[in-house]
Parts: C-alpha cells; structure tokens; sequence
C-alpha cells in the first residue's frame, strides 16, 4: 500500500511539470524606474537591485528553482504579489502621495528587519542586509521626497 501511494506522489510530481509558471517579464520604461528618478547614488541602487528588485520590480530574474513545480507556483505569486505591492519599475506612474507612502512603507520595513522577506535570503544569501547597509538604505530614503 505504501509503495503504491508513493509511486501516485511521483507520478504526480512529474506530471505537474507541465503545468509552467509564465516567466516573461513585462517591459521596463527605465524613465519610469526608482532608481533612475530618485537619482540613487550607486551602492544604493546595487542594494535595491540585489535585494529588492526580484520580486519588485519588471526585472525578476528567475532562477532554477522556476523550472520545479509547484515550488515556482509559490515563487510565482510571490512576484506578483510583491509587484502588486510596490513595482519599482513603475515608481514614475505612482502619484506623490503613493509615493510618499510607499517611502515610509520602504524605510520601516526595512528598518525593522521585514524586508528582505526571510524567505528570500534563505535562498539568496546575498539578499540579506547587515546593519550597516539597513542603515544606509534608510537613511538615504528619508532624503528621497
């Protein structure tokens, strides 16, 4: 019995492979883009891009954890609820008062250690924050207005 069932899990697994997440990312207006309107100064726009930019902004880079079901599934959505959050490639289209509040959504979240998501820097080691660079991001956002 126990054989049977999980022979009916792998053939299961192998056949939700074909089920594949879309990994097209849609186009980037590099004017309407945070790190080009907010004029960051390089070693934060290397933070954002290594921390932040995968899951908020157009520019996902999908590594090859997308290609296993149903893991790319979860990861997937993931994305898209953090573009739906906050989607650095569109910061141009938000009105000021978005942007002011996705501001101090950003300096918060990042101050009190929420983001990057726990999640992500398990797999993305070099997502992770030290003390030194939280404190820089921060403090270079209280300065973007």
């Amino acid at each position: 019995m126990k054989k049977k069932i999980i022979i009916g899990l792998l053939v299961l697994l192998v056949l939700i492979q074909i089920i594949r997440v879309d990994k097209t990312n849609p186009p980037v207006d590099v004017n309407n883009d945070f790190i080009t309107v907010t004029k960051a100064p390089v070693e934060i726009a290397a933070l954002l891009k290594t921390a932040c930019y995968d899951c908020h902004s157009n520019e996902t880079k999908y590594p090859w954890y997308f290609n296993v079901a149903p893991i790319s599934w979860w990861a997937k959505d993931h994305v898209n609820d953090g573009r739906k959050h906050l989607n650095y490639s569109i910061w141009n289209t938000y009105n000021k008062e978005r942007q002011n509040h996705k501001l101090e959504e950003m300096y918060s979240e990042v101050e009190e250690g929420e983001m990057p998501l726990s999640s992500y820097t398990m797999v993305h080691g070099d997502a992770k924050l030290t003390a030194e660079q939280k404190k820089a991001l921060t403090e270079w956002l209280k300065t973007v207005k």
